[in-house]
Parts: structure tokens; C-alpha cells; sequence
């Protein structure tokens, strides 16, 4: 239930605050005077269309904000989206501004910033908006659809989630196929790719990433074996063979260090110096002549080692700038190949796969056509019955469904049909409906559908518009009724709702003397009050004609409330 409106420099109003109570509350007044600017605000409040058109002239900055009892629905709500509630109220307020070129706006529930889309969510459980002009709503096939399975219950609403998301599923099946299909050729092509550099990595035995250096050393020496051998076996020559060798030049340096020794000990180190490079002379001779001796000719090896090393650098040049990264990249297009040919998922499974969910997206939308036949003609039922008391009862209506591809709603083209009169075939109710006729309909199916709804705030924006007094009276006897399980708020001109109300407020637009701007108020009526605004509505003045017919709606009022209250008495006894 919108237990208080609050609104800032929202189109002509400047600042107001309006409480609202269970039961039927009416807004009245002149035709201009703002009466439907406190539903426009509340539709903004709740996700609807906010533009700068909407901010006060000459403002920058202006607020919403609405405060509602919580229901379990809307207490589910907050628990989903982790926000904590007020104490059993709910607060949502919106804020819009203008800076510059700039217009922005924000929303939040219980001080939490939301979106829009979830905004929307917690609109379908607080308020249900109706207008007179929905003749547009009524011609499209998605409202009638939503109409009828909201009617049909949560049985039918839980079915038509499932066949929802069969269709998804479907879908995604289906760009899974496209998908592989698109990249089978690529597929196939990678993989022959990875078969031939594959084909010549693996057989050329790639173990030691080190192998292109050792092998190029070993090549520089068997390649330069002559040149080695000569200046190997020269070297060891001038150490040991030479007369004088060098070996032989240290010991006879040796010998002439030992005779001086007995006159001066301190040569001693020297001497031990000499003797030492006269033992490496030796062994570095040994070296060079057992090298010497070692090295040998082989046409063979050093043809086989310049075969490894061209393969072994041919790789690097196509597949990595050294051995290591060769062999790395070897390992890992290895693994990717071994991966696709491990793929299992074939064009064949994949078709399965979308079959499938087509046969289960079938069942599921003829398990939705059955439900939602035996919601029409239970809404066809009541909804005429409705509409007898409204002044049509003569009309005919019927829900037609009609086949078509599967979807994700389904597959049923609902439509509407129509027929005021008697004579008058069944036609679309959208293209053949009259203003008033619309209202009535309206008013009916809402009471249909309230029935399989919890308690919200149900808001009509002159509905009465286009009908008679006599069905301006049916309208205000069934408002009533539907004010007894929903808070209802109506915008009306017709005097006979008005009357029925139980509260009733008064939408003003002035222009005080100090402003420059019109601003509009909003006023509760009560006694003398409310009799004249009666009056006002029924004759256009306050005669004593008009004074007595207004004084006889409320006693009438009056008389709805205490049978009302009587037999709550008597069902609580």
C-alpha cells in the first residue's frame, strides 16, 4: 500500500506531500489542474520515462519519493537483493538533476542505489497502473499475452519460465552449432599444420638444447685439424724437443740459482718459482703431444656433425631463435595437437543437441497452450460477468489462440475479440472497442486479474472518462469492491466515484502572488468540503439542486460503509 507521496520541482509542482489510505482514494478537479502529474510522478518513481521535460522550469534539481507498506512479495524482493528493510515500510526515492547539457537521475530503495530493470521488478509488486488511453496496450498481442498468463496463475507463469528457458537453451545450441560449423575449416586446418612441423620436429631427436653449441665446436676443430696438429706439435717443440728448449733454458736457470743459494737463502723462493714452471713446462709438453697425437682426420664425422648442425639451425630459423625455444615449442604444439584430436564434441552431437531442446521446447509450449486455454476461457467466463453490471450486457469476448513457431513465450498469437453489441461479429478488441467500451473492459479485467494477485496499489487515471452516468455508477460500485482487498487511487470527473470514495482529495493549480510560476496543491477534503467539490462535479455549481444530489451520494457512501462494516461483524461472529 503508498502510504505518503512526497514530490520536488516535478512538472508544476513546487513541493507537496499527500497521504494515501486503504481503501478507495479519488483526486478531483479541474481539467488542467494537475490531477494526473501525482500518478506521472509516481510512474517516474518507479522506472517509468524521466526526461528534463519533467524537472520544474527554472529548477535544477528535483525528488520523489514514496513510502509503502511491505508485503511478503516485496520483503522476498529485498532479501534477493540484499537490502535491508525499514521496519515494515519500504522507502523509494528518485533523484534527477540538471547540470549543464546534462540531465541525470538515480534510484534508490531503502537508501541502496538500484537499476531500472530491478526497479521494474518491485513495480509489478506495489502498483498496477490503469488508463482510459490504453486502446494501444490492448491492440498488442505481448499485453493481451502477459494479461492472460498473469491471470492463469503461477502454475501457468512457472510454465512459461520453463519454456523460456528451453528457447535459450535452443538458441545457444544453435550458435554452438553455427560456431563449430564456422570453425571446423579452421580447425581442420590447424591441425594438419601441427602434423607437419610435428613430422619434421620429433624425428630430428631434439633432447639437449645445448647440442647446436657443442656440435659447432667439435666442427671448428675437425675442420681445422691440420692447422692444429702443426701448431701443437711446434708448441710442444719449443718446451721439451728445441736445443735450447724452453723447458731446458728453465733448468739450466735452475742450476745457476742452486749454486748461489749457499751465499744468499733469500734466491730460495725464486728457486721454487723456477722449479714450478719447469713442472707445468713438462705437463703442459705432455699435454700438447698426447693432443698431437690425438688428432686424426675424419672426412666421415666431420661430414655427419655439419648435416646436424644445418638441420639443427634450419629449425631455429623457422621455429625459434635457439634450440631451447625449439624444443619448448615443439613440446607445446604437441599438447595442442594431442587436445584436438582428443575434441569429441562432433557436427553430429551438436545437431542432436539442438533437436533435443526443439523436442523439449515443443512439449513445453504445448503443456504452456493448455494452461493458458484454460485460463481464456475462464477469463471469457468472468469477464463478461464483470462486464454486465459496467452497462455492456449484450458484449461477447473471446481469447483466440493461434499457433505459431515456438519462441521464447511460447507458441500461441494471443489475441483479444471483441463485440459490443448484439450482431456485431467478434473483431479485435484494440481496432474495434470504443473509449468507453475500453474503460469498462479495463476496469473488469483488472478486477479479473487482482483476484489472482496479493494485495497492491491499484491506480486508475480516468477510467470514467467517455461513459454515462449510469455507468459512471456501475464503475464507482466496482472500484469500491476492488478497494476492499487493493488500496485503489482513482483520477475521475464523474461525481457518483467521487462520492464512493473513502477519502477524497482535491488537486488545486494556483499561482500565488509573490511567484511567477503556477504550482499545483493537493488538499483532503472532508465535510462541507467535499459536499461542495460533490457539487462542483455533478452540476458544474453549488445550487441547492446540486447541493441535494451530492448530499445524497455520500449518504449513500455512508450506507456502502456501515454494510460493509455489518458484515464484517457478522463473518467474524
Amino acid at each position: 500500500m503508498l502510504q505518503t507521496l512526497r514530490i520536488k520541482n516535478f512538472a508544476l509542482v513546487t513541493e507537496l506531500e499527500v497521504t494515501f489510505h486503504p481503501g478507495l482514494n479519488v483526486l478531483t478537479g479541474e481539467t488542467g489542474a494537475g490531477k494526473s502529474i501525482l500518478l506521472d510522478a509516481i510512474d517516474a518513481l518507479l522506472g517509468g520515462k524521466l526526461t528534463v521535460r519533467h524537472l520544474r522550469s527554472g529548477s535544477t534539481q528535483g525528488h520523489i519519493e514514496a513510502v509503502f507498506t511491505l508485503t511478503p512479495e516485496v520483503q522476498a524482493w529485498l532479501q534477493r537483493l540484499e537490502i535491508e528493510d525499514m521496519e515494515g515500510e519500504l522507502l523509494c526515492s528518485r533523484e534527477f538533476s540538471l547540470k549543464g547539457e546534462t540531465f541525470r537521475s538515480r534510484t534508490r530503495v531503502n537508501g541502496v542505489l538500484v537499476n531500472r530493470q530491478q526497479l521494474q521488478e518491485l513495480r509489478r509488486y506495489l502498483v498496477r497502473l490503469t488508463a482510459q488511453g490504453q486502446a494501444i496496450q490492448l491492440a498488442s498481442p505481448a499485453q493481451q499475452r502477459d494479461w492472460l498468463d498473469h491471470y492463469g496463475g503461477v502454475e501457468l507463469l512457472a510454465q512459461r519460465q520453463r519454456v523460456s528457458e528451453c528457447y535459450q537453451a535452443w538458441q545457444r545450441s544453435q550458435r554452438q552449432l553455427a560456431e563449430f560449423t564456422q570453425a571446423e575449416q579452421q580447425r581442420l586446418q590447424r591441425l594438419d599444420l601441427l602434423k607437419l612441423q610435428l613430422s619434421e620436429l620429433e624425428p630430428a631427436n631434439l633432447n639437449d638444447p645445448h647440442e647446436l653449441e657443442t656440435l659447432q665446436q667439435q666442427y671448428q676443430r675437425l675442420s681445422h685439424i691440420h692447422e692444429l696438429q702443426e701448431h701443437t706439435q711446434r708448441a710442444y717443440y719449443w718446451l721439451y724437443e728445441e736445443e735450447p728448449s724452453a723447458t731446458g733454458l728453465l733448468g739450466q736457470a735452475q742450476m745457476a740459482l742452486q749454486a748461489l743459494l749457499p751465499l744468499d737463502r733469500s734466491l730460495a723462493p725464486v728457486l721454487e718459482l723456477l722449479e714450478g714452471a719447469i713442472a707445468q713446462g713438462e705437463e703442459a709438453a705432455r699435454h700438447l703431444r698426447t693432443y698431437a697425437e690425438s688428432l686424426e682426420a675424419d672426412p666421415e664425422t666431420l661430414d655427419r656433425i655439419g648435416n646436424r648442425i644445418h638441420q639443427l639451425q634450419r629449425l631455429c630459423r623457422k621455429y625459434g631463435p635457439d634450440l631451447a625455444s625449439v624444443m619448448a615449442y615443439r613440446d607445446s604444439i604437441a599438447a595442442e595437437l594431442s587436445q584436438i584430436q582428443q575434441h569429441t564434441m562432433t557436427h553430429e552431437h551438436l545437431e542432436h543437441h539442438v533437436q533435443a531442446w526443439m523436442t523439449e521446447l515443443t512439449t513445453a509450449s504445448a503443456r504452456l497452450h493448455e494452461l493458458r486455454a484454460a485460463a481464456a476461457d475462464q477469463l471469457q467466463a468472468e469477464l463478461l460477468e464483470h462486464l454486465q453490471p459496467l452497462g455492456l450486457p449484450h458484449a461477447r469476448f473471446q481469447v483466440q489462440l493461434e499457433s505459431i513457431a515456438p519462441s521464447s513465450h511460447g507458441s500461441d498469437h494471443i489475441t483479444f475479440l471483441w463485440s459490443a453489441n448484439p450482431g456485431q461479429p467478434l473483431q479485435p478488441l484494440g481496432e474495434v472497442a470504443s473509449g468507453g467500451e475500453i474503460s469498462r473492459f479495463l476496469l473488469a479485467l483488472e478486477t479479473c486479474l487482482t483476484t489472482q494477485q496479493t494485495a497492491k496499489t491499484l491506480i486508475f487515471d480516468e477510467i470514467d472518462a467517455g461513459v454515462s452516468g449510469r455507468i459512471a455508477g456501475a464503475i464507482a460500485d466496482s472500484l469500491y469492491r476492488l478497494s476492499r482487498h487493493h488500496q485503489t487511487l482513482c483520477v475521475t470527473h464523474q461525481s457518483l466515484i467521487a462520492a464512493a470514495a473513502d477519502h477524497h482529495y482535491h488537486v488545486q493549480k494556483f499561482s500565488a502572488a509573490h511567484q511567477q510560476q503556477t504550482t499545483v496543491a493537493v488538499y483532503p477534503l472532508h465535510g462541507e468540503e467535499r459536499l461542495h467539490a460533490l457539487a462542483d462535479l455533478a452540476g458544474g455549481d453549488r445550487s441547492a439542486a446540486a447541493l441535494s444530489f451530492a448530499s445524497r451520494l455520500l449518504e449513500q457512501q455512508q450506507q456502502r460503509q456501515t454494510q460493509q462494516l455489518n458484515q464484517k461483524i457478522r463473518i467474524k461472529s
